[in-house]
């Protein structure tokens, strides 16, 4: 699985002014001995894919941090690790840090498939690490519920595009049931959720293995990460590597005006989607007449009742906005996406000669699932909230859920088809979320890095628009934009120009001049 199909398997399970902080003081302070990780033996089956031959190359851990890093005595928390070794031990740099995204994305695995997202001289001179964050997954999990139960009753409310009053308000309700499962189930874990803390965290894990300065590859989300370590720890930082961008000032100064951008971002890549259907021809099944236009209708009629698609099944608007995003998240799913829209299309218009379909329809809806719906009822919930407990503390958001709705409208109007869907997340959960005055990094930004940051995004990604690169690479002390002229969140292991720019940085720490652009090794259809 590359790393751009994990990463987009991870959103569709999961579903993105206050004060400054003083990074200078976190900085500067006395470090306190670390002990070392203690790795050992890794579980067989999370090394399942990985070569027989390879698998002494791996080793797991758990290692503590604090709780509240400014308060050690209440106690740690646990983290864990994957580490593949470097293969060549005695040219061997240092540790390779890796975060998926998310937030809540699990990193832990990631050594295993660091074949799929690196050059090989990489995988020889780096240890390779991976950990769940704090909050997620195998490490101290941040739980609101104590049973599938409670999680169904909450999120089985929720629309992902809701449309009609009730709906509205069943949304609005569940979204306020879930804050308030939070704030009686999470414990103390919740105040201490935010990226400002799962920096520090990184930087004691930095210690923990050995390493003087960080060398660090994060994507999506992971790119906040990785700005926020920059920021507060500009000296301790060796390599690192954005790959898919945040605007990190604006995702944390005005949580509404990011997610506004978010929305059109998706927006971007569905008009670029769309013009480039049209211009492959017969390649693409929908680019008879106009596909906007017909993509609209579509989207239109959907909006009061669903449609039965022959070779997918019924659908209606939640499940269909769902599924487009999830594809624009990788370019390989176009061509069926396409035979899905015509397919859709040809049911309100019905042609003398149905197209016939050639791919299967079935691998779309994937795309459109939502993890915490799967659960069996009755059963203890296993699942994780680390992604809402992120963003709402790195997000500023008006604390009142009524101006969701009455904000929608405008926002159906700059971006019809995923405006009211971005809306009706972040902003509606956030406005009544437990913790009021979390403890969270909002810059500044430009603390200079002794090598520059290599910041890398794509012209059309969904999740994380393209503008949003140019604004990293602007904030940052020291940074490089390298642009890929693509479709598709995130890059790296998907263009062989990017991956050599990235394996050259990481070793010889020399960045890519400014200005250069990368395509990708496959194009759509």
């Amino acid at each position: 699985m590359t790393i751009r199909r994990r990463i987009a398997v991870l959103v569709s399970i999961l579903a993105v002014g206050s004060g400054l902080s003083a990074p200078a003081a976190v900085a500067g302070q006395q470090q306190p001995a670390t002990p070392p990780v203690q790795w050992g033996a890794c579980p067989d089956d999370a090394l399942q894919g990985v070569p027989p031959a390879e698998r002494p190359l791996f080793s797991c851990a758990t290692h503590a941090v604090p709780l509240d890093h400014d308060n050690p005595r209440k106690g740690n928390i646990s983290l864990a690790l994957m580490r593949r070794a470097a293969g060549n031990q005695a040219q061997r740099i240092g540790s390779l840090f890796l975060n998926p995204g998310g937030p809540g994305g699990s990193g832990w695995s990631l050594p295993a498939i660091g074949n799929l997202i690196f050059e090989p001289e990489v995988l020889d001179r780096f240890d390779l690490v991976g950990f769940d964050p704090r909050g997620v997954a195998q490490s101290t999990p941040l739980r609101c519920f104590k049973t599938n139960e409670e999680a169904a009753s909450v999120f089985g409310r929720m629309s992902v595009v809701p449309v009609t009053r009730q709906q509205i308000h069943d949304t609005v309700a569940a979204n306020a049931g879930y804050s308030d499962f939070c704030a009686r189930n999470a414990g103390d874990l919740l105040e201490h959720m935010s990226t400002k803390d799962v920096a520090r965290d990184l930087d004691l894990l930095r210690q923990a293995v050995g390493d003087k300065k960080l060398n660090y590859v994060g994507f999506s989300y992971g790119t906040l990460l990785g700005a926020t370590y920059a920021a507060m720890f500009p000296h301790r930082s060796r390599a690192i590597i954005l790959d898919g961008n945040v605007d990190p000032k604006l995702r944390t100064t005005n949580g509404l005006k990011y997610d506004s951008g978010r929305a059109q971002g998706f927006e971007i890549a569905l008009d670029a989607f769309l013009k480039r259907c049209k211009a492959e021809g017969d390649k693409c099944v929908f680019s008879g007449g106009d596909p906007r236009a017909k993509f609209d209708e579509i989207r239109t009629y959907l909006h009061t009742r669903d449609i039965t698609v022959p070779d997918f099944g019924p659908v209606g608007l939640d499940q269909f906005t769902a599924m487009v995003a999830g594809v624009l998240y990788t370019s390989s799913a176009f061509k069926p996406l396409a035979e899905f829209l015509q397919q859709a299309y040809d049911v309100l218009h019905p042609p003398v000669a149905p197209q016939v379909v050639q791919g299967d329809l079935s691998v779309l809806k994937q795309g459109a699932k939502r993890g915490k719906y799967d659960t069996r009822a009755g059963t203890p919930f296993e699942g994780d909230d680390s992604y809402q407990a992120v963003n709402c503390s790195d997000k500023p958001f008006p604390p009142v859920p009524e101006l969701v709705p009455l904000l929608a409208r405008q926002w159906d109007r700059e971006s019809p088809t995923f405006g009211r869907f971005q809306i009706f997340t972040d902003p509606l959960a956030c406005a009544t979320w437990p913790v009021k005055h979390a403890d969270a990094f909002r810059g500044p930004w430009d603390r200079e890095t002794e090598n520059p940051v290599l910041v890398i995004g794509n012209y059309y990604d969904p999740a994380t628009r393209y503008d949003f690169a140019k604004q990293m690479a602007r904030q940052l002390g020291n940074a490089v934009l390298l642009s890929v002229d693509s479709f598709g969140h995130c890059i790296l292991g998907e263009s062989a120009c990017a991956d050599k720019a990235a394996a050259k940085y990481l070793i010889t720490l020399e960045a890519p001049k400014p200005g250069q652009v990368c395509q990708p090794d496959a194009q759509p259809f």
